[in-house]
């Protein structure tokens, strides 16, 4: 026991014997302590931080390996399909792809149809075929008609067709010839008036098939009053009768015609073809009652 000395605050000890220090973590002990840490927010732990701030022992969550081709990354983009989209928010969002959409420019209704059935179509089957020519020009077959019905409309009128016939063949040619045109410019106004009409109603038909359409529909519609009107005289009852019926019938295809054209309901298709109906009545058919 004389051996040893026995000293406050020292370790007699030899390095050798002194205890080893457990790293951090194990339960032997704890680790040494080295004052109170400074916390640092999640935030910028998260973008990493010097050596000297923080816990040293703490570990940092490892990075996300980085991606060259991530679609948010600069000169990336990520591919999608616009029929995806539009079925991601919904299948009824757009709506039937075939629909007609007023104010946008669409594509045709259907191919031009030859004018044999453009003529036919319009007398038998007026709905399908007013929707399928909404978007194509009927130029030549209505300059042809309407220049033609000018021709004989001539003679639908008593006074007029008497004068016609005492006079002589050059003076009637012309005449005939000017009454032709006339009829054909008419057309065209009464057209783009109730393409206008239209247009200040809501309607977006374009204008050339509108105009074409409603000298076709003048012409044809008129055509059995004259053909008895050339035979019969325009003071006729039959010829009346049938002059009568034959506008109604003007009417009821003005307002297909206007109403498939320019997307607008019957009442307003009525509207916008009224002044041409107005003339056609005081300038044809009451002329000639």
């Amino acid at each position: 026991m004389a051996g040893f000395r026995i000293g406050r605050g020292r370790d007699n000890r030899t390095p050798q014997q002194q205890p080893q220090q457990a790293p951090y973590g194990s339960a032997a002990a704890p680790p040494p302590y080295t004052g109170p840490q400074q916390q640092w927010p999640q935030g910028q732990q998260q973008y990493g931080e010097p050596e000297y701030f923080g816990d040293p022992y703490q570990q940092q969550p490892p990075a996300a390996p980085h991606d060259p081709y991530a679609a948010n990354n600069p000169g990336h983009t990520r591919a999608f399909s616009i029929h995806d989209e539009a079925y991601a928010a919904g299948p009824d969002t757009y709506g039937d792809g075939a629909t007609y959409q007023a104010g946008a420019a669409p594509a045709p209704a259907g191919p031009r149809l030859h004018w044999k059935q453009l003529l036919s179509g319009i007398v038998l089957r007026p709905g399908p075929t007013f929707w399928q020519m909404r978007d194509h020009a009927v130029w030549g077959p209505a300059l042809v008609v309407t220049f033609l019905y000018g021709l004989l409309a001539l003679f639908g009128f008593d006074q007029a067709r008497e004068e016609a016939i005492n006079a002589t063949l050059s003076t009637a040619i012309p005449y005939v010839l000017v009454t032709g045109v006339m009829f054909v410019v008419g057309g065209l106004i009464m057209g783009a008036v109730t393409h206008t009409l239209a247009r200040q109603l809501g309607g977006d038909g374009a204008w050339q098939p509108t105009v074409g359409l409603s000298m076709l529909i003048m012409a044809m519609t008129d055509a059995p009053r004259l053909l008895f009107a050339l035979f019969l005289g325009g003071e006729n009852t039959l010829v009346q009768v049938v002059g009568w019926l034959s506008w109604l019938a003007a009417g009821a295809l003005f307002t297909s015609m206007v109403s498939k054209s320019h997307d607008l309901p019957w009442p307003k298709a009525l509207g916008a073809s009224a002044i041409q109906l107005v003339a056609l009545l005081s300038l044809i058919k009451l002329g000639t009652i």
